[in-house]
């Protein structure tokens, strides 16, 4: 009956550590009239984990003490409401813990295919965000070209392969000349700039000499600005995330010539969350799967096994440690 939890021990006032989290041991929870009480089967881990412990965002800030918040594959072991039984399948905010009991609204039963942890990434939030700030943001038509930042990562990863099967030249950002090497090889973009290897603005402006016409931005900073720089006229930016400004200090400037680039290249830049466009998931997921079940789109995962290293991946993730989506096996 005991459930383990993962508390945000202090609240980081620079980069994130594993110090910065306990392991705790607490009653499993009891639920109530119209909630569940689900076991947590994959957590995932993206960068906007950090980013709730700045303050408040499209969610309530984390305080030190809270149980570490997370949306997670879990399954029901109890209802006490109608339309969810023992056994079902749902992606639900349970935070880092064994067990959580929440509201049965707004939940919707999962399809118990394999392998589960596709539930988190291709057809989870990061292939919904992907698809939708590409699409809904990004607008890309054949023969334009594309650029995305953390192109290796869980939604990047996505994003250039979507462009890419709407016929778009695809280059795509990323940390070291092996996830560089990856992103052509194995995923099919055309180029591919190493952020860690030297001028970025230069480097883009050879691998995209006919300008960027979609910029699907994950990290903000620099490259953001290197981006910006490089955009054709009427070009289309999706922001997606600002991961480099999630961990560590506060950027000591924003982007130059910022408001002066959009106005006279007249771009669209559209901030966007994947809940924004839930009323089309299963568009979405049609596509997806299409795609998937016929080889067009590879999905990277990225698996850790056990509840008590979510910490620990979570600062990795941030570092830049994985392809594609990292997510923390718990059962």
């Amino acid at each position: 009956m005991d459930n383990r939890q993962i508390v945000l021990e202090s609240l980081p006032q620079g980069k994130l550590s594993p110090d910065h989290f306990r392991l705790q041991t607490a009653p499993r929870p009891q639920p109530e009239d119209g909630q569940v009480l689900v076991r947590t089967r994959y957590i995932s881990l993206d960068a906007a984990n950090r980013a709730w412990m700045q303050g408040a965002t499209y969610r309530s800030a984390l305080q030190a003490g809270d149980v570490m918040a997370g949306g997670a594959v879990a399954e029901v072991v109890e209802s006490r409401a109608e339309g969810l039984k023992p056994g079902d399948l749902v992606f639900a905010d349970t935070g880092w813990q064994d067990y959580a009991a929440v509201k049965a609204a707004g939940l919707s039963k999962l399809p118990d295919l394999q392998p589960l942890t596709h539930l988190i990434s291709v057809y989870g939030v990061a292939g919904l965000t992907a698809y939708f700030g590409l699409i809904e943001c990004g607008r890309p038509q054949a023969g334009e070209t594309v650029v995305v930042s953390a192109a290796a990562g869980s939604v990047g990863s996505i994003a250039g392969q979507i462009a890419r099967l709407k016929g778009c030249r695809v280059v795509g950002i990323a940390g070291g000349a092996e996830k560089c090497d990856w992103l052509k090889s194995e995923l099919g973009f055309d180029e591919a700039v190493d952020y860690k290897a030297g001028d970025v603005r230069r480097a883009l402006r050879a691998a995209c000499p006919q300008g960027i016409d979609v910029y699907f931005d994950n990290v903000g900073g620099e490259i953001f600005e290197a981006a910006l720089f490089g955009m054709n006229n009427f070009g289309r930016i999706a922001c997606c995330g600002a991961v480099s400004q999630y961990d560590g200090a506060a950027p000591s400037h924003g982007p130059r010539g910022v408001p002066g680039l959009i106005v006279t290249k007249r771009l669209g830049v559209r901030g966007f969350i994947v809940s924004d466009f839930y009323d089309r998931t299963d568009i979405a997921l049609a596509e997806l799967r299409g795609w998937v079940e016929s080889g067009a789109l590879k999905v990277q995962e990225d698996v850790i096994e056990g509840l008590e290293n979510t910490p620990a991946a979570l600062v990795g993730l941030l570092a830049g440690e994985n392809r594609g989506k990292r997510m923390v096996k718990v059962v």
